[in-house]
Order: structure tokens, then C-alpha cells, then sequence
């Protein structure tokens, strides 16, 4: 038990250390990091529960918020969401896990966008060129989590990360690592999880060629020397989350849970999500919830959803959920999820 408090400590200070680097001034950072599709919560049960879902974590979509979580799907798992994002950005993630007996769980997870070609335009063709460009996010992952004693589980997921526009991309490799406790106090659970830990991205590709002229004012030089432009390097949107869920006992016919989570974002100032679910009979669940709260400017407000579980044959439970979230200025989004377990 000692040890693993020392774990739980360990990775709290850890957390801290590599995101305080991104605090040191009062200026936000917003829109100064790389694949921000990275912070799109996925399912749509815990972005029903406004995205407070590190500690009640208990399903395939735990990939996303909180490794650690896979340790409690038993058999195979799979989980399929859809997003209806901002100006008509659609991203699909697919998660499915595997449980290995005692060794662990195996996750595997992609997530990928759908934004659509759109026109090649420019000063002078200001209707079009007549070419067209496209717009590719895409995430891959291979997680594990395993349980360290009945109480205390861990999990990692290492990612590959791909974005790409018209003819420039860039690639990085990244980690979220994440933990849960059930505590002794009967229906509390902790959860912590750093997301996104890894290297940077930077654009690459033939847009970035040129022809170029070292001196103007000289009409004896060549004026068409081929030479290559530079981008910058970006950060990964790291994050670290902690959260506390509690499960009163009611009846076996109704459930509730209760979830907070406090994030530390790089790119960003902190903020606290909240939410809850409420299950009659293991078959129909309403959720509700409140993200970003303490956030200055914040668009995002409230959240609200509902999902439907159907037991088959035993051992096999179908789940469909669907959320709603406010975003304000920008109108709201919509999850649709998917998810099967056996």
C-alpha cells in the first residue's frame, strides 16, 4: 500500500513539474500548440457528464480520458463515437480493447477527421484556382492497464500523431499515462492521467519550397535559387487531469455518480468540469454537467445526454449515447457513441 501511494504521489509532482513550465506568466497560451483535436473528449457518455470523467473511467473510452480505466472492462470491448464539431468538422474515433487474463487490458484506439476538400484560392484567383486541398487529424494508439491490487490500477497509452494540409505534415510521438485508486471510503474513487506528453510537431512538405532571390537589388544574380522555408516547432496540448468520482449505494435499480475533475492544460488556464449520471436498472441513464467552470472566456457551459444499455444473451451488453454540449458563440456540438462489450 506504501508503494503505491508513492506511485500516486509520484505522479502527481511529476505532472506538475512538466506542466509548471507552462505557467510561468499570467498570458494564456491558447492556440500556441499542435493538434489541438488532441483535446476533444471522446464518447459521448463522459462529455454528457461534462468531460469530468477521469475517476468513473470504466469503458473503452477510457483510451482517451484515463488509461488506468481499461482495467475494469473484462473480456473485449469496443466503442465507436461520432462528433459533429465546430464549422462542420467531423471526427471519428474508434477504441476496442482485449483483457488478457491477470497480465492486463490491450487498447487500441484511432481517431481521424472529416473536414472535406475544399478550394485552392488565391489574391488573384480569388474564386478558386480550379485546384483543391484537404485537411487530415489522426491519432493512433496502443494501450495497457493493468491492476496492481484489487484497488489500485495503472495504465499507458503511447500514441502516434499525423496531421497534414494540402502538401505540408507533420508527425509525433506522444504518451498519456494515468492512474486509479478506489479508496477505502466505500464509493470514492481518484483518478489522475497526463495526456499528450511527447515531442513536438512541425510542418514539412513541398509548400514549403521556393524560389528565392538572396539580393534584390542586384539584377546579375540569379534570381531563382531554390531554397526551403522553415516552420516552427509546436507543442502537443499536454494535460493533466485529477478527478474524484462517488458512487452512493442506492439500490440495484438505481445508480448515481458523481464526478469532479480539475484540469491543468499547457495551453490554457486551469478549469473544473462536473457532472453526473443517473442509471435506472442498468438500462437507461440521463446525464448532465458543467465544464470549463473558473475559466475566463470560456464558450463552453453546459452539457446534457442520455444513453440507452441492452443485455444479450448473457454476456454481451450493447450501449448507445448520444450528448449535447453548449458551446456558446459557437452553438453546440453533438456526440453520437456506440459501444459493445462481451
Amino acid at each position: 500500500m506504501k508503494k503505491i501511494a508513492l506511485l500516486v504521489v509520484a505522479l502527481a509532482v511529476g505532472a506538475s513539474l512538466l506542466t509548471a513550465q507552462e505557467f510561468v506568466s499570467d498570458v494564456s497560451k491558447k492556440g500556441t500548440t499542435a493538434a489541438t483535436f488532441l483535446s476533444i473528449g471522446q464518447g459521448a457518455r463522459a462529455s454528457a457528464m461534462g468531460s469530468a470523467f477521469v475517476a468513473v473511467a470504466d469503458d473503452p473510452s477510457s483510451i482517451y480520458w484515463n488509461p488506468a480505466g481499461l482495467a475494469s472492462v473484462d473480456g473485449y470491448g469496443f466503442v465507436f463515437d461520432h462528433t459533429r464539431w465546430i464549422a462542420d468538422i467531423q471526427y471519428n474515433f474508434i477504441g476496442a480493447t482485449i483483457g488478457i487474463g491477470r497480465i492486463g487490458v490491450l487498447g487500441l484506439s484511432l481517431t481521424a477527421s472529416n473536414v472535406g476538400d475544399m478550394r485552392v484560392t488565391t489574391i488573384t484567383e480569388p474564386n478558386g484556382t480550379g485546384e483543391t486541398f484537404g485537411v487530415s487529424d489522426v491519432a493512433f494508439s496502443l494501450a495497457y492497464a493493468v491492476r496492481l491490487t484489487d484497488a489500485f490500477s495503472i495504465g499507458f497509452n503511447p500514441k502516434f500523431v499525423y496531421q497534414k494540409i494540402w502538401k505540408m505534415s507533420a508527425s509525433a510521438l506522444a504518451i498519456d499515462v494515468g492512474v486509479k485508486y478506489e479508496t477505502p471510503f466505500k464509493g470514492i474513487t481518484l483518478g489522475m492521467a497526463i495526456s499528450n506528453f511527447g515531442g513536438k510537431m512541425q510542418m514539412t512538405g513541398n509548400s514549403a519550397l521556393v524560389l528565392y532571390d538572396p539580393d534584390l537589388e542586384s539584377t546579375g544574380n540569379n534570381g531563382r535559387i531554390p531554397a526551403e522555408l522553415q516552420t516552427d516547432e509546436w507543442a502537443l496540448p499536454l494535460n493533466f487531469r485529477f478527478g474524484i468520482a462517488y458512487q452512493p449505494v442506492i439500490s440495484a435499480e438505481h445508480k448515481i455518480v458523481l464526478a469532479v475533475d480539475a484540469l491543468h492544460p499547457g495551453d490554457n488556464y486551469e478549469s473544473v468540469n462536473v457532472g453526473a449520471e443517473y442509471t435506472f436498472n442498468d438500462f437507461i441513464s440521463f446525464r448532465g454537467g458543467f465544464k470549463s467552470l473558473f475559466l475566463k472566456d470560456a464558450e463552453e457551459t453546459f452539457a446534457l445526454g442520455i444513453g440507452l444499455r441492452q443485455n444479450l444473451m448473457g454476456n454481451i451488453a450493447i450501449r448507445i449515447d448520444y450528448a449535447y454540449s453548449d458551446f456558446g458563440r459557437l452553438k453546440n456540438i453533438q456526440k453520437f457513441t456506440v459501444g459493445m462489450t462481451f
